[in-house]
């Protein structure tokens, strides 16, 4: 592997992490607002525009450095797919609340999915995982 790719990967590989942390640290947030104080809740929903859709583009672009296999997109995919259902949910509780009670559902599917992809990732670093 060039050096081009496995920069691209350790990159997208290191994005990946620190999206699983945030997304760790957006329940976090949650559960302080819920159990502490709903002061919290400002944070928690300010802290999703500092990475929500940052993270997931760069990590986009370093797919495409890093020649990343097919599943790299299709996550990248996923987490556009999953942020914009936190937002339509996050949203709809006054009209719909049946729908919005799917916002910490879709929370707990996305941190899952981020920590399968971090897995994965370190795996492609050295080649491994291209499938």
């Amino acid at each position: 592997m060039n050096v081009r790719k496995r920069t691209g990967r350790i990159i997208y590989s290191v994005l990946a992490f620190i999206f699983l942390l945030c997304i760790t640290v957006q329940i976090f947030l949650a559960g302080m607002a819920i159990f502490i104080s709903p002061v919290h809740w400002m944070r928690h929903m300010t802290f999703i525009h500092l990475f929500g859709f940052n993270i997931p583009l760069f990590m986009l672009l370093f797919a495409f450095v890093g020649a990343m296999p097919r599943w790299a997109y299709w996550s990248v995919l996923s987490y556009f797919v999953s942020i914009f259902a936190m937002y339509f949910t996050g949203n709809m509780a006054p009209q719909l609340p049946w729908i919005a009670a799917l916002h910490p559902v879709i929370a707990t599917v996305l941190l899952i999915i981020a920590l399968l992809v971090v897995i994965k990732s370190l795996k492609s670093i050295n080649g491994k995982g291209e499938r």
